[in-house]
Protein backbone atom coordinates (compact mmCIF):
# COMPACT_ATOMS: atom_id res chain seq x y z
CA UNK A 1 0.00 0.00 0.00
CA UNK A 2 1.38 3.37 -0.89
CA UNK A 3 0.38 6.67 0.52
CA UNK A 4 0.59 10.01 -1.15
CA UNK A 5 0.81 13.08 1.05
CA UNK A 6 0.54 16.67 0.04
CA UNK A 7 2.60 19.10 2.04
CA UNK A 8 0.68 22.33 2.00
CA UNK A 9 2.32 25.21 3.78
CA UNK A 10 -0.21 27.84 4.78
CA UNK A 11 0.62 31.39 3.78
CA UNK A 12 -0.30 34.72 5.36
CA UNK A 13 -2.88 36.74 3.48
CA UNK A 14 -4.07 39.36 6.00
CA UNK A 15 -2.70 40.80 9.23
CA UNK A 16 -4.35 42.74 12.05
CA UNK A 17 -2.49 44.14 15.06
CA UNK A 18 -4.49 45.35 18.03
CA UNK A 19 -3.02 46.74 21.25
CA UNK A 20 -2.62 43.24 22.66
CA UNK A 21 -2.66 40.66 19.87
CA UNK A 22 -1.41 39.83 16.40
CA UNK A 23 -3.92 38.03 14.15
CA UNK A 24 -2.78 36.44 10.92
CA UNK A 25 -5.30 35.04 8.44
CA UNK A 26 -3.91 32.11 6.47
CA UNK A 27 -4.70 30.91 2.98
CA UNK A 28 -5.97 27.57 4.35
CA UNK A 29 -8.79 29.30 6.24
CA UNK A 30 -7.23 29.38 9.70
CA UNK A 31 -6.58 32.51 11.72
CA UNK A 32 -3.68 32.57 14.16
CA UNK A 33 -3.83 34.81 17.18
CA UNK A 34 -0.79 35.39 19.39
CA UNK A 35 -0.05 37.87 22.17
CA UNK A 36 1.57 41.04 20.87
CA UNK A 37 3.87 40.79 23.91
CA UNK A 38 5.65 37.99 22.02
CA UNK A 39 7.01 40.69 19.69
CA UNK A 40 8.24 43.67 21.75
CA UNK A 41 9.02 45.81 18.72
CA UNK A 42 5.39 45.56 17.61
CA UNK A 43 4.07 45.89 21.16
CA UNK A 44 5.90 49.23 21.52
CA UNK A 45 5.05 50.44 18.00
CA UNK A 46 2.36 52.96 17.18
CA UNK A 47 -0.85 51.95 15.40
CA UNK A 48 0.54 53.52 12.23
CA UNK A 49 3.80 51.55 12.46
CA UNK A 50 1.90 48.29 13.05
CA UNK A 51 -0.36 48.96 10.07
CA UNK A 52 2.66 49.39 7.78
CA UNK A 53 3.55 45.78 6.97
CA UNK A 54 4.59 43.79 3.92
CA UNK A 55 3.74 40.17 3.22
CA UNK A 56 6.95 38.46 2.09
CA UNK A 57 7.74 35.42 -0.04
CA UNK A 58 4.21 34.85 -1.31
CA UNK A 59 2.93 34.81 2.28
CA UNK A 60 5.74 32.96 4.05
CA UNK A 61 6.54 35.90 6.29
CA UNK A 62 5.58 39.39 7.40
CA UNK A 63 7.86 42.43 7.65
CA UNK A 64 7.25 45.73 9.44
CA UNK A 65 9.82 48.15 7.94
CA UNK A 66 9.28 51.00 10.42
CA UNK A 67 10.13 48.81 13.42
CA UNK A 68 12.43 46.30 11.66
CA UNK A 69 10.38 43.24 12.69
CA UNK A 70 10.17 40.03 10.67
CA UNK A 71 7.89 37.12 11.56
CA UNK A 72 7.58 33.83 9.69
CA UNK A 73 4.32 31.92 9.37
CA UNK A 74 6.21 28.72 10.24
CA UNK A 75 7.39 30.35 13.47
CA UNK A 76 3.86 31.44 14.35
CA UNK A 77 2.52 27.95 13.69
CA UNK A 78 5.24 26.53 15.95
CA UNK A 79 4.34 28.99 18.72
CA UNK A 80 7.70 30.74 18.67
CA UNK A 81 7.92 34.24 20.16
CA UNK A 82 10.67 36.61 19.03
CA UNK A 83 14.25 35.98 20.08
CA UNK A 84 14.02 39.14 22.21
CA UNK A 85 11.35 37.51 24.37
CA UNK A 86 13.28 34.22 24.53
CA UNK A 87 16.42 36.09 25.69
CA UNK A 88 14.48 37.80 28.48
CA UNK A 89 13.58 34.41 29.97
CA UNK A 90 17.03 32.82 29.54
Amino acid sequence: MSSFMFKVQPKAMAIVCSDDELRVSLTDGRTLSVPLAWFPRLAHATHTERADYEILGDGEGIHWPQVDEDISVVGLLAGQPSVEVKAAFA
